[in-house]
Protein backbone atom coordinates (compact mmCIF):
# COMPACT_ATOMS: atom_id res chain seq x y z
CA UNK A 1 0.00 0.00 0.00
CA UNK A 2 0.98 3.49 -1.27
CA UNK A 3 1.70 6.09 2.02
CA UNK A 4 2.81 9.82 2.17
CA UNK A 5 5.05 11.33 4.79
CA UNK A 6 6.59 14.81 4.72
CA UNK A 7 9.15 15.88 6.78
CA UNK A 8 7.45 17.84 9.64
CA UNK A 9 5.01 15.58 9.76
CA UNK A 10 6.68 14.01 12.62
CA UNK A 11 4.41 15.56 15.32
CA UNK A 12 4.50 13.34 19.25
CA UNK A 13 6.50 10.44 18.88
CA UNK A 14 5.74 7.27 20.20
CA UNK A 15 8.34 5.09 21.75
CA UNK A 16 6.08 2.01 21.51
CA UNK A 17 3.71 2.07 18.58
CA UNK A 18 1.96 -0.80 18.24
CA UNK A 19 0.34 -0.32 14.63
CA UNK A 20 2.99 -1.68 12.46
CA UNK A 21 2.52 0.88 9.62
CA UNK A 22 2.26 3.79 12.09
CA UNK A 23 5.69 2.88 13.37
CA UNK A 24 7.74 2.75 9.84
CA UNK A 25 6.00 5.83 8.58
CA UNK A 26 6.88 7.86 12.07
CA UNK A 27 10.95 5.98 11.55
CA UNK A 28 10.74 7.68 8.34
CA UNK A 29 10.06 11.30 9.43
CA UNK A 30 12.00 11.18 12.20
CA UNK A 31 15.01 10.00 9.72
CA UNK A 32 14.16 12.91 7.14
CA UNK A 33 14.14 15.58 10.29
CA UNK A 34 17.31 14.39 11.89
CA UNK A 35 20.57 15.59 11.08
CA UNK A 36 23.24 12.80 10.54
CA UNK A 37 25.73 12.61 13.83
CA UNK A 38 23.17 14.25 15.84
CA UNK A 39 22.06 10.94 17.76
CA UNK A 40 24.56 10.03 20.83
CA UNK A 41 24.32 6.21 19.94
CA UNK A 42 23.47 6.01 16.46
CA UNK A 43 25.57 8.98 14.75
CA UNK A 44 24.57 7.65 11.35
CA UNK A 45 20.89 7.92 11.88
CA UNK A 46 19.41 10.78 10.09
CA UNK A 47 20.69 12.70 6.78
CA UNK A 48 24.22 14.16 6.35
CA UNK A 49 22.92 17.62 5.28
CA UNK A 50 25.02 17.87 2.67
CA UNK A 51 22.32 20.33 0.81
CA UNK A 52 22.60 23.12 3.24
CA UNK A 53 23.34 26.60 1.62
CA UNK A 54 23.43 25.34 -1.92
CA UNK A 55 20.94 26.16 -4.88
CA UNK A 56 17.75 24.82 -4.70
CA UNK A 57 17.80 22.17 -7.40
CA UNK A 58 21.47 21.02 -6.07
CA UNK A 59 19.57 20.50 -2.42
CA UNK A 60 16.79 18.45 -4.31
CA UNK A 61 19.21 15.96 -6.10
CA UNK A 62 20.98 16.06 -2.70
CA UNK A 63 18.12 15.43 -0.77
CA UNK A 64 16.91 12.34 -2.85
CA UNK A 65 20.35 10.71 -2.77
CA UNK A 66 20.43 10.94 1.63
CA UNK A 67 17.17 10.01 2.07
CA UNK A 68 17.23 6.84 -0.51
CA UNK A 69 20.13 5.76 1.53
CA UNK A 70 18.97 6.38 4.91
CA UNK A 71 15.46 4.76 3.92
CA UNK A 72 17.89 1.35 2.51
CA UNK A 73 19.55 1.47 5.72
CA UNK A 74 17.12 2.37 8.26
CA UNK A 75 13.63 1.24 6.75
CA UNK A 76 14.26 -1.54 4.71
CA UNK A 77 10.73 -2.47 4.58
CA UNK A 78 9.54 1.04 2.79
CA UNK A 79 9.78 1.33 -0.43
CA UNK A 80 9.97 5.23 -2.33
CA UNK A 81 8.34 5.14 -5.04
CA UNK A 82 8.80 9.28 -5.41
CA UNK A 83 10.24 12.61 -3.74
CA UNK A 84 8.49 15.93 -4.49
CA UNK A 85 9.38 18.95 -2.67
CA UNK A 86 7.51 21.94 -1.53
CA UNK A 87 8.99 25.14 -0.28
CA UNK A 88 8.09 26.50 3.05
CA UNK A 89 5.86 29.75 2.88
CA UNK A 90 7.41 30.58 6.44
CA UNK A 91 11.44 30.31 5.59
CA UNK A 92 12.36 31.56 2.06
CA UNK A 93 14.24 28.99 0.26
CA UNK A 94 13.78 26.15 2.69
CA UNK A 95 12.42 23.13 0.59
CA UNK A 96 10.26 20.30 2.46
CA UNK A 97 10.17 16.50 1.29
CA UNK A 98 7.77 14.73 0.75
CA UNK A 99 8.33 11.22 0.28
CA UNK A 100 5.94 8.26 -1.13
CA UNK A 101 7.10 4.71 -0.19
CA UNK A 102 5.29 1.63 -0.38
CA UNK A 103 4.68 -0.72 2.28
CA UNK A 104 3.85 -4.20 2.54
CA UNK A 105 0.97 -4.91 4.73
CA UNK A 106 1.90 -8.31 5.79
CA UNK A 107 5.58 -8.00 7.84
Amino acid sequence: MRYTVRAKDLGKIKLIESDRIAAILQRIAIIMQTPQRSVPLDRRLGLPMRFVDKPINVAQTIIVAEVGDAMREYVPEATITNITFEIDENVPGKLIPIVEVDIEDEP
